[in-house]
C-alpha cells in the first residue's frame, strides 16, 4: 500500500469532501487522517490516504481531473520511524490577539529543533472584554528531552512577556 498526502484547495461549496472521498474509494483507497476547514470562503484541507500500489497512478490522474472543482496536490508520504519518534507534548496559547504570536511561538520551537505535528489556531471576538482573542493548540515533538524542556521554559517566558495564557499538557 502506498501512502499519499493530498492538499486540497477550492471555493467552498457543498459536496467537495464527498467528491474526493468517492475518487479515493473508487481506486481502493482508504481515507486515514484529515484536517479540513473553510477559511474566508475557501475550502482547504490536508488528507492522508492509503491506496494499493497498482491503483496509485490511476488515483493520481483521477484527483488531477478534479481541477476546476478543486485543486488537489498529491505528495508521497515521508513516514519514517525516525521522524515520528521522540517526546510529544501539547500546549495551548490563549490571549489578546496581536501580530507576531505565531512567529514568536514557532520561532521558539524551531530554535530548539522541535517539529510541529499539529497547529490549529483561530481568532474570535471577546465579548466581555472587547477586542479579539487568539487561541492556538499546538502539538510538537523532539527526540531530545532537554530541547523539549528548554522550549517549554522559553514558551513560558514568552507567555509572560506578551501576556497570554500558556497551558502545557
Amino acid at each position: 500500500m502506498a501512502k499519499l498526502v493530498l492538499t486540497l484547495v477550492g471555493d467552498d461549496r457543498a459536496g467537495l469532501v464527498q467528491t474526493v472521498a468517492e475518487v479515493v474509494g473508487a481506486h481502493g483507497g482508504n481515507w486515514e487522517t484529515s484536517e479540513l476547514a473553510e477559511l474566508a470562503g475557501t475550502f482547504a484541507g490536508i488528507v492522508l490516504v492509503s491506496v494499493p500500489d497498482r491503483s496509485l497512478d490511476d488515483l493520481k490522474a483521477a484527483l488531477h481531473n478534479l481541477d476546476g472543482l478543486l485543486t488537489v496536490a498529491v505528495h508521497g508520504s515521508a513516514e519514517s520511524a525516525g521522524m515520528r519518534s521522540g517526546r510529544r507534548f501539547a500546549f495551548t496559547v490563549l490571549g489578546n490577539d496581536r501580530p507576531g504570536i505565531v512567529r514568536d511561538v514557532t520561532g521558539i520551537l524551531n530554535r530548539h529543533g522541535l517539529t510541529i505535528d499539529l497547529f490549529s489556531s483561530e481568532t474570535r471576538e471577546a465579548p466581555m472584554a472587547g477586542g479579539t482573542l487568539f487561541e492556538a493548540t499546538i502539538t510538537a515533538r523532539s527526540a531530545d528531552e532537554d530541547a523539549v524542556q528548554a522550549a517549554i521554559e522559553e514558551l513560558e517566558r514568552l507567555a509572560g512577556e506578551i501576556q497570554v495564557d500558556l497551558s502545557v499538557g
